[in-house]
């Protein structure tokens, strides 16, 4: 019998898991290869151009890659958890105001929790991804998500939410390499995907419009409702609510001889806020639902200094974080941050790796 490790890893049909698994079998593993078909109609999730993780071009790419390497693939079905775990919260979360970041929530529960389970089921050992980042073992017996070699791709923001079990069961060989590295191992590799674009979008709104799919999604049309300023005065009409975000300018229509960005979602009153340009700092944020990762916990009333990101392309800002709750951070900025927007996640680090994260409330 073999000793080798069994190692499952998720094909999207692009150039970084495809070369991940040609990595992973170059260094012995045993490797398997599954898409994970989470979306139900192509049309809704274009590919071809795209290169994301749904859909039956990325199937087919993900399968051609497979034969070259002679790897076995698979196909799993993961559209009922998708569905529940990503849209349903992605348009639960706008309804309320709030801006999600579905990656976030489709690493853990799908990407991770599901396929790891699935993968556990059939024997692996582990699952392995394309993203750029490292894992690294901490002197106190805990696992991180760690910063790639390179900061132009480095995807630790949307990874914070994953587990000790989850982290214990990983690899991700991507992130010791450069986007353009990766496109030369897969063109000397001989994949048919080394020159693949990659993909901008959410997969599930290919076009961008995130209200319009909101709309299609729930079959009701968001009322139109008032600009307003802070103490209420009306400026004028938006198309709904789910056409707007913290920190947005474009797209307002307001002839108010500046420029004025929103600053505030009210759904309970359909109002938004707007405001000028100093109205979108500021210097602290409450966050909860918090989840730990290269500490353990962080007492209460206990305090530490971190690097944090409010967004994904936030290079970071230095702050305080405290335990001012059972569920929840203060974070105290050294500097003020532009445009803390409910919904996202604050995800703090420290050493080049992921503390802890949360996500950002009002």
């Amino acid at each position: 019998m073999s000793n080798r490790k069994t190692v499952v890893v998720g094909m999207s049909g692009g150039v970084d898991s495809s070369t991940a698994a040609y990595l992973l079998k170059e260094e012995g593993y045993n490797v398997i290869g599954v898409t994970m078909q989470i979306w139900q109609e192509e049309n809704e999730c274009q590919m071809q151009a795209e290169g994301g993780c749904c859909g039956i071009s990325a199937v087919e790419d993900a399968r051609r890659v497979a034969e070259v390497l002679d790897i076995p693939y698979y196909v799993m079905n993961f559209r009922d958890i998708f569905q529940e775990k990503v849209i349903n919260y992605f348009t639960a979360e706008y309804l309320a105001g709030r801006t999600p970041n579905p990656c976030i929530a489709c690493n853990r529960y799908v990407k991770w929790e599901s396929l790891l389970k699935r993968s556990l089921e059939i024997g692996a050992d582990f699952i392995a991804t394309g993203h750029y980042a490292r894992i690294r073992h901490l002197d106190n017996g805990r696992y991180a998500i760690a910063n790639s070699v390179t900061a132009a791709k480095d995807q630790t923001y949307a990874l914070y939410g994953l587990t000790q079990e989850q982290l214990s069961r990983t690899l991700m060989p991507i992130g010791d390499y450069s986007k353009p590295e990766v496109r030369k191992i897969a063109e000397r590799a001989g994949l048919p995907v080394a020159h693949k674009h990659d993909s901008q979008e959410i997969c599930f709104v290919p076009d961008g419009d995130y209200a319009a799919f909101i709309e299609r999604d729930t079959g009701r049309k968001m009322p139109e409702g008032n600009f307003v300023t802070k103490d209420g005065r009306v400026l004028g009409r938006h198309r709904g609510i789910t056409h707007y975000t913290i920190g947005q300018r474009r797209g307002l229509d307001l002839p108010m001889g500046e420029r004025v960005f929103v600053t505030e979602i009210r759904p309970e009153t359909n109002e938004v806020v707007i405001g000028t340009g100093s109205d979108v700092f500021t210097d602290t944020l409450k966050a909860d639902h918090l989840t730990f990762m290269g500490i353990e916990d962080l007492p209460m009333g206990e305090e530490e200094h971190f690097l944090a990101k409010i967004r994904y392309n936030h290079r970071g800002t230095g702050c305080l974080v405290k335990r001012t709750g059972e569920d929840e951070i203060t974070c105290t900025f050294d500097e003020p941050v532009r445009a803390v927007t409910p919904g996202q996640a604050l995800v703090y680090y420290r050493d080049g790796y992921v503390a802890g994260g949360g996500i950002i409330g009002k």
